[in-house]
């Protein structure tokens, strides 16, 4: 992240973001697939490391194996095999747009940190080692078991988050950078999908 100070001096918390150049690697259709998408590619691989399904997939395109191949519906864009997808050709300065990817892992966290419970903090009611714990969990002798959907320590993070109405603050065409307002799920250099 990084910030930036706006037309009235305030200064805007923002996310940069590289989003190209992309390769289209298929075209799907209607009449021969039942659906219009566009299937791009982005991220540069190793020939030895790409199955060779994929690198034959490639080569159809007549482009060097890539990381990342998804299919984008929607998309108005005369575009050919092995052609490049810009991000001026996309994304104008103003629009809204959301952004998926995989959240930070965390790792096992307790309820406190994963739910926000408050712990009994500095109250003793005979309380020793018990200060971050949750509690009751489960029912009398009705049901007499702990319901689904319990707020319970466990695994954090680490899954796929969307951020939506992203405004787009700057595009940078000549790096195919764009400027994003607020923050993107995952780590620094981590893929994303941009959606308009």
């Amino acid at each position: 992240m990084t910030s930036v100070y706006d037309a009235f001096g305030k200064n805007v918390a923002c996310t940069i973001i590289e989003a190209g150049p992309c390769v289209v690697t298929q075209i799907l259709s209607e009449d021969k697939d039942g659906y219009a998408a566009l299937q791009l590619a982005y991220g540069e691989r190793k020939a030895t490391k790409t199955p060779k399904a994929l690198a034959g997939h490639f080569e159809k395109a007549g482009t060097a194996p890539k990381h990342k191949v998804l299919e984008f519906r929607g998309m108005n864009l005369e575009k050919n095999l092995g052609d490049l997808v810009k991000v001026e050709e996309v994304f104008q300065e103003g629009d809204k747009v959301s952004v998926v990817g995989t959240s930070k892992g965390k790792g096992f966290q307790g309820v406190v940190k994963r739910h926000g419970f408050g712990g009994v903090m500095q109250q003793t009611h005979g309380q020793h080692n018990r200060l971050r714990a949750p509690g009751s969990l489960g029912n009398s002798s009705f049901a007499a078991k702990v319901m689904k959907g319990m707020r319970m320590a466990g695994q954090m993070g680490n899954e796929r988050v969307k951020v939506r109405r992203l405004k787009v603050l700057k595009v940078f065409p000549e790096q195919n950078l764009i400027l994003v307002k607020g923050a993107v799920p995952g780590h620094k250099g981590a893929y994303v999908i941009i959606e308009k």
